[in-house]
């Protein structure tokens, strides 16, 4: 079985493909198989970032691993002009939906209930077949609905933290 453990750096040559969807690229433990049938196991470090269309891992015989985004059914939404467009992604993103943004378009999973909300609000909803690469976040590190003191996440992710006189916390 072909172990994978790391990124390897960018460019490498792939000497093994690994064709995954969206959902599998955003695991960080994986067992599956190469494009040419080989079982492959993906330990990754946990709060890894999902593989995106064109990564690089290293395998711990050497092999370097290039990574495929599976073609996935999806929604293509555009509108008729850029406020228009933002209203979509407001909706979508209060729905905590993965989205891919384009130049004028939004992308997402292939999803009957939200292809009709955003035909309500007057997109242009269009099914596609195409990899999916959605943004993976403002805070790098999950969605996290944690509370109390026991709590694994107790503190304001970076984003969010200000000084006592209400500017932003840079780090500094």
């Amino acid at each position: 079985m072909l172990t994978i453990t790391r990124h390897a750096d960018p460019g490498e040559h792939g000497d093994v493909t690994l064709t995954l969807s969206y959902e599998l690229r955003s695991k960080t433990r994986l067992r599956t198989r190469s494009a040419d049938g080989e079982d492959v196991a993906i330990f990754l470090p946990s709060g890894s970032p999902p593989l995106a269309d064109g990564d690089r891992l290293q395998a711990n015989d050497g092999r370097v691993v290039r990574v495929c985004a599976q073609p996935e059914a999806l929604l293509h939404v555009s509108a008729i002009n850029p406020r228009e467009l933002n209203r979509a992604a407001y909706h979508l993103g209060n729905r905590h939906v993965p989205v891919q943004v384009g130049e004028g378009w939004l992308r997402l999973g292939a999803d009957s209930v939200l292809q009709g909300m955003l035909e309500q609000l007057g997109m242009l909803v269009q099914p596609l077949l195409a990899p999916f690469q959605p943004e993976s976040g403002a805070y790098g590190g999950g969605h996290h609905h944690s509370h109390g003191k026991d709590s694994a996440f107790q503190y304001a992710p970076r984003l969010h933290q200000f000084r006592r006189d209400g500017s932003p916390d840079d780090g500094t």
